[in-house]
């Protein structure tokens, strides 16, 4: 089995996971990452994203909603603004809000905050690839 180390990951509401894993990956605004043991230290901005866990019984997603990411080479810590396992998430209202985005986007109206409609976007998106 591949070295472990420990992935700490927290929201300012509760620690949502904490456990030796064999690899994380997540999307930072940098863009995609693998972390495995031993990984050169890091610290970077997360995006929404479905965040992959990979454990020894296999791979847990998650969404979450950005945040900031510290790798260490024993140990990674995630403070995300929101983490959701998939059975957390509201499918529905989630692709709702995913219609509502690329509405809002395709519109070109002049008065909607673009960048707010495509966080909105990224965040819809990441709770509906969790659940896959």
């Amino acid at each position: 089995m591949a070295d472990k180390f420990m992935l700490i990951v927290n929201t300012p509401d509760r620690q949502f996971y904490q456990k030796e894993v064999s690899m994380v990956e997540l999307a930072t605004s940098e863009g995609e990452i693998g972390v495995y043991a031993e990984h050169i230290p890091l610290t970077s901005v997360l995006v929404p994203c479905v965040m992959a866990i990979h454990e020894e019984g296999g791979t847990k997603k998650a969404a979450v909603h950005g945040g900031i990411v510290e790798i260490l080479k024993d140990k990674v810590t995630v403070l995300a603004e929101v983490a959701e396992w998939p059975d957390e998430i509201d499918v529905n209202r989630a692709n709702e809000a995913r219609i509502r985005a690329e509405r809002r986007l395709k519109s070109g109206d002049a008065n909607i905050n673009m960048v707010r409609a495509e966080l909105a976007l990224k965040r819809s998106l990441a709770r509906l690839g969790a659940v896959d």
